[in-house]
């Protein structure tokens, strides 16, 4: 591989763990980044190899969230132990079947998303407490079968799609949503690396490198969110399901 093509990875990468401890969707820069620089190498082995960076990069995010942002670690551990499995199998299913159906719902549900947060200029900006404890644990199960299975088999935007479940679903505000979001989405990131890693699909000498900048990028993310706070992180947050909405439609339209 050109050294050249590594740097890019690596700018990649750290743009991705940036974006992604703010308020997730890193993997809409660094997955097409991964499949158009190294487009000699079978899909399963470079979004393996992106799992890596992906886990190390909201690994040191979430430690950064950890010493300022108080957890709920009961509900956190049940998603976690939910997610793992689920993204396992939704990368199991990966390999077997193509994940282009998909993209179309994907297109009119962020649709959606977008103009709802735009229109509602309070979403996400206060706590809510509304939710007894048996309807948190109930939608926290939901979420995290639901968005693993998602991360495992399709990936990008899980972040995001992880901060709008603990807004609308679970009360949260948009802080406490992206330093929650992030432990959920390590057991995600965890369940589907168990899966490649078994398969032989991951690129060490691409995913190391790669998992050193985006540490840095969720490092410097992460204080930025938590120094600038819900208004800065819903601005954020419109930002990439712009991105995400444009990704999916390209997919979508461009027959890709």
């Amino acid at each position: 591989m050109e050294f050249s093509i590594l740097i890019l990875l690596c700018v990649a990468a750290f743009l991705a763990g940036f974006v992604d401890a703010i308020v997730g969707g890193g993997g809409l820069i660094q997955t097409p980044m991964g499949l158009i620089l190294l487009p000699n190498l079978p899909v399963a082995s470079v979004i393996g190899s992106l799992k890596i960076p992906s886990f190390s990069g909201t690994f040191f995010a979430a430690l950064q969230y950890l010493k300022k942002i108080e957890m709920n670690w009961t509900l956190l551990l049940i998603m976690m132990l939910v997610a793992v499995p689920s993204a396992f199998a939704g990368s199991a299913l990966l390999t077997w079947v193509s994940n282009d159906f998909m993209k179309p719902l994907l297109l009119v549900i962020l649709s959606l998303l977008l103009v709802y947060t735009y229109a509602k200029k309070n979403f996400g900006q206060h706590v809510d407490k509304s939710h007894s404890d048996a309807q948190q644990i109930l939608y926290a199960i939901l979420i995290s079968i639901t968005i693993g299975f998602y991360d495992g088999f399709i990936g990008p935007g899980t972040g995001s799609f992880f901060v709008l479940a603990f807004i609308t679903l679970l009360g949260f505000d948009f802080l406490h949503a992206s330093a929650n979001a992030k432990m959920v989405n390590l057991a995600t990131n965890f369940g589907s690396i168990c899966l490649f890693i078994s398969k032989g699909k991951v690129i060490w000498s691409v995913a190391i490198p790669m998992a050193i900048c985006n540490a840095l990028g969720g490092f410097i993310g992460a204080k930025l969110a938590i120094n600038k706070g819900n208004q800065f992180i819903r601005i954020f947050f419109l930002v990439v399901v712009v991105g995400t909405l444009i990704r999916f439609a390209w997919d979508v339209f461009s027959g890709k």
